[in-house]
């Protein structure tokens, strides 16, 4: 039965998010019940492909990357895939209308991760966070309008400031990784392995003004979407302001976190302004 193959795949996806980011899923369980699971589903397929890239150190992750693209490239032709996240994936594309040049702006930023370890100009930090976080604002802004196309292009600017913040929010809380695991430098212009305050503060300025430019997309969302993405903005700015109050330095050795006992605050605070319509 094929409705059970799916039900499957999608139980996959939401596994994956669950498994792989708690804060994402309690930002997600905040979105209406009918746009939840495709969420999961682009999640999923993006968590997936960033896994091949940042963690299987052990295998030849250029050939687990081609095999995982070919296998997208056939689940998005033909509809199906035997891989569950790529068959929730391909299903949440065609459902709405997801472009094909994200996804594979998406898979390109990917790509780059296989091998590029240096980041040297704006023009080239900018095309990876375009791939890499914005379009999946985008994929994402096509679930929560749900088709009305002057919604979308009202939103999508907003929606890849928002998408920018918050990857480079990670960028800067997974430092000591990226540098000194995987060898990459993202900000460009910035020397990471004496990452002093000003260069800390002039990164942490520029995130500052994506979130201000995201915010303003977030109060026009459909009422099915605000809530959940609220959250998840509430939270990493959150952690950005953990980040801007921490030394250089410990930023350099260490990974800020937010703490269970915090994040369930921020959740309640999230509740009670969306609640009182202070959006």
């Amino acid at each position: 039965m094929k409705a059970l193959f799916d039900k499957i795949s999608f139980d996959c996806s939401k596994n994956v998010t669950q498994s792989y980011s708690t804060s994402f899923s309690v930002a997600v369980k905040m979105l209406a019940p009918s746009i939840r699971q495709d969420i999961y589903n682009i999640y999923g397929f993006v968590r997936f492909a960033d896994e091949i890239v940042d963690t299987f150190h052990d295998y030849d992750k250029a050939l687990l990357f081609e095999m995982f693209e070919n296998d997208l490239e056939s689940a998005l032709e033909k509809k199906i895939s035997l891989n569950p996240v790529l068959n929730s994936f391909q299903y949440t594309v065609h459902k709405y209308s997801i472009p094909k040049s994200m996804i594979d702006a998406f898979m390109s930023s990917m790509r780059l991760d296989l091998n590029k370890t240096v980041y040297n100009s704006f023009e080239e930090y900018s095309e990876y966070i375009y791939g890499s976080a914005d379009v999946v604002g985008l994929m994402c802004l096509k679930v929560f309008v749900n088709g009305d196309d002057k919604k979308y292009d009202e939103l999508e600017g907003a929606a890849m400031k928002l998408g920018s913040a918050f990857q480079k929010v990670n960028f800067l809380r997974d430092l000591k990784t990226d540098y000194e695991d995987l060898n990459r430098t993202y900000f460009p212009n910035t020397d990471l392995s004496r990452l002093d305050e000003n260069s800390k503060q002039a990164i942490i300025k520029e995130i500052e003004a994506d979130f201000e430019a995201g915010f303003d997309g977030i109060v026009k969302l459909p009422l099915e979407a605000k809530f959940g993405v609220y959250t998840a903005y509430v939270y990493y700015k959150k952690l950005l302001s953990k980040l801007k109050n921490t030394p250089s330095l410990e930023i350099r050795n260490t990974r800020i976190r937010v703490p269970n006992y915090e994040k369930f605050g921020l959740l309640a605070k999230c509740y009670v302004n969306y609640r009182l319509n202070l959006l």
